[in-house]
């Protein structure tokens, strides 16, 4: 386990007359808290635990990239509030849960630390949900799969800013299905967001009149799917959906290549795809293949901007996960900073009563489920050819606005909002 702390920040004490609650909007000193009066923050600074997989097959997509994303984020929020303390301590989960829950615990109890970012691994988020739940602490998830951290699963405390399975493949399945793909052959993670992505495209193929034709599962880190796209090859379904990601789908599309399936009528589908992995499996094997992300680098001005600072840091340009944990700091430091506490419960009312406005999502909301509404992009990797410059491998071919792209609360298996609508 790689354990270790980052400070940088002034022990001075906290002014709020300087705050403002957001980039460009001015904000009168009289509205804002004097310490003297607001509640005190735990042992006098805010801490902020980003937990990952840092070093194993996820790390490329979030890993040492949202340690980043997380200290350009408190740096803005400098700029807002620049006496305020914090302080980022970062862990590796090595997508283990037991180990992932360990560290957390310890946090929570031992180390004082206010909130979590980041997480990646669903098995590993479904661990620390319960105890975040118990702890009354705030968990913050960004490339997270699993539909169940905010259904059957769903805490208050578990806010999940980037996505979950039902995002990532609804509409891209009902586009293709509309198509004529309507016959589909998953090859997937043996893990809590492998097996949830097959089951909840299963289920919206079954609601379009599609069928699945099968699915098999492999190890994370697994290096040979030569006996998977086997199965698939000889199942003839019209489209191989991948339920992985990070080096998995690197791994497996290029064997694809080098089986010589991408010259066969089977169309490959990558549910989940991040700007690394096409990056990492070059764009002569990933040209063509299409996902749904929450973010992209290319979008607008905005986002290229937050990408070229990126990439001077880290040398590669930010994932979607790496932008929603930027977000997700800078927005949980502004309500602690409104109200002049860490408290949690104080601390997830204003984050509620919030909109987020920054370069990763204008104007989302919380849901009551504790999802952050926003929109998705359907993208397409593009040709060699049209790669103009470095990083800029998408095509975005629709946008999927915030109220199509989640599930209705009225489908919710969120225990939460029963319990509300009593």
């Amino acid at each position: 386990m790689r354990h270790f702390r980052i400070d940088e920040f002034r022990p001075l004490r906290i002014q709020f007359y300087r705050l403002v609650l957001g980039i460009g909007l001015a904000v009168s000193a009289t509205a804002l808290p004097d310490l003297a009066s607001a509640r005190e923050l735990s042992a006098g600074v805010v801490k902020i635990g980003i937990i990952n997989d840092q070093t194993g097959p996820l790390s490329d997509n979030s890993g040492p990239g949202s340690v980043v994303a997380a200290k350009l984020a408190v740096d803005d929020f400098r700029k807002l509030s620049p006496d305020l303390k914090v302080e980022i301590i970062v862990a590796d989960h090595q997508n283990k849960p037991d180990i992932g829950a360990q560290i957390v615990r310890k946090w929570f109890d031992v180390d004082g630390v206010d909130m979590v970012a980041d997480v990646g691994n669903s098995a590993v988020a479904l661990a620390i949900q319960s105890i975040a739940r118990d702890k009354n602490k705030i968990v913050i998830y960004s490339a997270v799969g699993t539909t169940d951290i905010g259904g059957k699963q769903c805490s208050r405390t578990g806010l999940m800013w980037l996505h979950d399975n039902y995002n990532l493949v609804t509409g891209s399945v009902r586009r293709l299905v509309a198509q004529g793909y309507d016959s589909w052959f998953f090859i997937a993670a043996d893990y809590a967001f492998g097996r949830n992505m097959v089951e909840v495209s299963q289920r919206t193929l079954a609601e379009a009149g599609a069928k699945s034709l099968g699915a098999v599962f492999h190890p994370l880190g697994n290096a040979d799917y030569s006996s998977f796209l086997l199965q698939a090859q000889a199942s003839k379904a019209k489209v191989v959906a991948f339920a992985n990601a990070g080096e998995q789908l690197v791994t497996v599309m290029k064997q694809w290549n080098e089986f010589g399936m991408n010259a066969t009528p089977q169309k490959p589908v990558a549910e989940l795809m991040f700007l690394t992995d096409v990056h990492a499996m070059g764009v002569e094997t990933a040209k063509g293949l299409t996902t749904v992300t929450a973010w992209y680098w290319g979008l607008n001005e905005e986002t290229r901007a937050f990408g070229q600072r990126f990439f001077k840091l880290h040398k590669t340009m930010p994932t979607a996960p790496q932008a929603a944990v930027y977000s997700a700091v800078l927005q949980y430091l502004k309500a602690v900073a409104a109200i002049g506490t860490d408290e949690t419960d104080a601390v997830l009312d204003k984050m509620r009563s919030m909109p987020v406005d920054d370069f990763y999502a204008r104007g989302a909301r919380l849901r009551a489920d504790s999802k952050l509404a926003h929109d998705f992009y359907l993208v397409e990797v593009k040709k060699p050819q049209e790669v103009k410059t470095p990083w800029d491998y998408y095509n975005v071919l629709e946008t999927i606005s915030a109220d199509k792209a989640y599930m209705p609360l009225s489908e919710s298996e969120c225990p939460r909002l029963k319990t509300s609508a009593k």
